[in-house]
């Protein structure tokens, strides 16, 4: 299984707006994700509320992963988009 930890770049963390580009960012990778935080229980990336109910914080560490074979270009991007805190959806993504 491919994984990547990073921490959030969000201030805010993941809610609302940065949660809604972080899942669309992770529908649109078309390989299948989870996120959770650093000593959670992993939750599907392409549902806004499992996104929301985690809670994550700015600053805090999460973790990305998939089990598809293609996974790492994905989790690469998805990767970035979270440590960054992006605005919005980069075209890359």
């Amino acid at each position: 299984m491919a994984e990547r930890r990073v921490n959030v770049g969000w201030a805010e963390g993941l809610h609302a707006r940065p949660a809604s580009i972080f899942v669309r960012a992770a529908t649109a990778s078309g390989v299948p994700v989870t996120i959770a935080k650093a000593d959670g229980n992993p939750v599907n990336a392409a549902s806004m509320l499992a996104v929301l109910g985690l809670g994550a914080q700015g600053g805090e560490e999460i973790v990305l992963a998939s089990d598809a074979d293609d996974a790492d270009a994905a989790l690469d991007r998805l990767a970035k988009l979270v440590a960054e805190g992006l605005d919005e959806l980069p075209e890359t993504v």
